[in-house]
């Protein structure tokens, strides 16, 4: 593709130049868990002469807490867009050159247009679409809808767990009383407590980490997770007999980011990352992988398989939005849930 050609050509010289000096650069990233296929990564290193440092984490509080507390060096991380806000907030970001990106123009004008979190992508790069629901054993439970009411089921009662994030449990909680995921409203959040009070008498625990695993092991019938988390840990016979499905209230819907860490010490090889990642060749791989919705419109015509759900399937669900100071009432809320006051 002939646009952006000159700019490709010169990270590549400038790259290429950083090898004579028999000098591998390495790029650090900060990543959420099965988010990338390896063989992805090792493409990018074969390419561009270089070495990926690769660390994960499980919630947006992990990621932010470590690099609030100094931890990592990193060049590139994946933040959801409520995070995106607080980290522009917090000064912890670098703006996006746009004209080292060109594949940037691969990317779904109408997903753009959703965005509020950083209107115009001044600070970010969206990376992926997606939401948490529900995966059901459909060989142990039956009789259910499509619907966060299953965890009101007594009788699967220590078979069922729940996310370990307070934005995901509490969102789906107003969702089914019909209010916004990012109300402010303490009367609507109390109520929002009482039922994921009630849930929590149901789930083994709260889970952020294991659940796909502990799903694939049977020691779990009904999770709430990502899809990505779970199917990957499945043979094609568990994939068969797994019911994935975003409850019919909608959920939490995520936009996660690529972002350049102010003080990043590879600034140029962080760029012709996130280029690499939009390449339509790339990202098609990137999504065949998780089976989640493509944003980059040029690699859905190209893509192998099918995803999961559809952007149609979030019509119900919501962004999570940036709440300020009110985050501190969540945050109480939260911990009266998990210590069970």
């Amino acid at each position: 593709m002939r646009k952006g050609g000159g700019v490709v050509i010169a990270l590549l010289l400038g790259l290429s130049c950083m090898c004579q000096k028999n000098v591998r650069p390495k790029l650090f990233i900060y990543n959420w868990t099965y988010y990338i296929p390896d063989e992805v990564i090792k493409e990018f290193e074969q390419r561009f002469g270089a070495s990926v440092v690769y660390d994960m984490y499980a919630s947006n509080e992990e990621m932010f807490a470590k690099l609030k507390a100094g931890g990592g060096g990193y060049d590139i991380v994946f933040p959801s867009g409520d995070y995106v806000s607080i980290m522009i907030r917090e000064n912890m970001l670098q703006p996006i050159d746009r004209s080292k990106i060109p594949n940037f123009a691969h990317l779904d004008s109408g997903i753009l247009a959703k965005i509020r979190f950083d209107e115009g992508c001044r600070y970010s790069v969206p990376y992926m679409v997606g939401a948490a629901g529900v995966s059901v054993n459909r060989t142990k439970v039956s009789d259910y809808t499509h619907s966060w009411n299953i965890f009101n089921r007594t009788d699967l009662r220590g078979r069922m767990t729940l996310l370990d994030d307070m934005r995901e449990v509490l969102g789906a909680a107003l969702l089914t009383l019909g209010y916004s995921v990012n109300t402010t409203d303490e009367t609507e959040l109390q109520k929002a407590k009482d039922i994921v009070l009630g849930w929590k008498e149901n789930i083994v625990k709260f889970d952020a980490e294991a659940f796909g695993k502990g799903f694939a092991a049977g020691e779990f019938q009904v999770v709430h997770g990502y899809a990505e988390n779970v199917f990957l840990e499945l043979d094609s016979q568990q994939t068969a007999d797994a019911d994935f499905f975003i409850p019919e209230e909608g959920s939490c819907a995520y936009m996660d980011n690529m972002v350049l860490l102010k003080g990043a010490k590879h600034p140029e090889l962080a760029y012709a990352f996130m280029n690499f990642i939009h390449e339509p060749a790339v990202y098609s791989r990137i999504v065949d992988y998780l089976k989640l919705p493509s944003i980059n419109t040029a690699a859905e015509k190209v893509r192998k398989e099918h995803a999961r759900y559809s952007l149609e399937d979030l019509s119900r669900s919501q962004f999570k939005e940036d709440l300020g100071d009110h985050i501190e009432l969540y945050n109480t809320l939260w911990q009266q849930i998990r210590i069970g006051k």
